[in-house]
């Protein structure tokens, strides 16, 4: 019998090894930075994807949360890079560990055709946005001394949050998002059964 286990982790190990030498091969040690980046965000979704320990899938969602991080950091977006961390990373992720953790396990969960399925549905979106993006983008082929500098302007990003015309109300609408989902989450996961239960009838009534 195939153990399907080892097969996932061995074709997640020759994934990372693909992408650090795509990224060595291309652009030396920034491409090998970029491939580990991308080893964590795949990586860390398919075994999210895959795994049914929760406490794995939270591991294997930080690699996803920090690997986007890593990107930004690499073009240069350090503060996006650091609100990844301590906003993903610290905070959202400790949310979802929480709702989950609450909620009943479902041992079915993880199938192979469920899996390949949802993988499927997902590599469909992303090829149709990609292949509409590169339709309606014109890129710039420009030198890369031509280039300019990367600039991080933590100051004008902070007021943004804060200016009322600018992102201070879809920024608190998110809060209040997550703090119903994590309600939502906890109601759900401690009703009993007599909740699901119909009532017997007392007297006709």
């Amino acid at each position: 019998m195939v153990d399907l286990q080892k097969v996932f982790y061995s074709g997640l190990a020759l994934l990372a090894i693909a992408l650090h030498g795509w990224g060595l091969a291309s652009a030396g040690p920034a491409g090998l930075a970029f491939g580990g980046c991308a080893t964590l965000v795949l990586g860390g979704a398919l075994m999210c994807l895959w795994e049914r320990s929760v406490v794995r899938s939270a591991f294997s969602l930080m690699a996803t949360f920090t690997g986007c991080a890593g990107f930004f950091i690499l073009l240069g977006a350090d503060f996006v890079g650091m609100a990844q961390i301590l906003i993903y990373v610290g905070g959202i992720l400790a949310l979802l560990l929480f709702g989950v953790m609450l909620s009943p396990p479902d041992m079915a969960e993880r199938k192979l055709a469920r899996v390949g399925g949802g993988l499927l549905v997902m590599g469909l979106g992303v090829a149709w946005v990609s292949a509409k993006v590169a339709a309606s983008v014109k890129w710039a082929q420009l030198p890369a001394d031509e280039l300019p500098a990367p600039s991080t302007k933590a100051e004008d990003i902070g007021i943004a949050f804060i200016a009322p015309d600018q992102y201070v109300v879809p920024f608190e609408l998110a809060a209040v998002l997550l703090t119903v989902a994590l309600v939502a989450a906890v109601y759900i996961a401690r009703r009993r059964i007599s909740d699901f239960t119909a009532e017997p009838d007392q007297g006709g009534r």
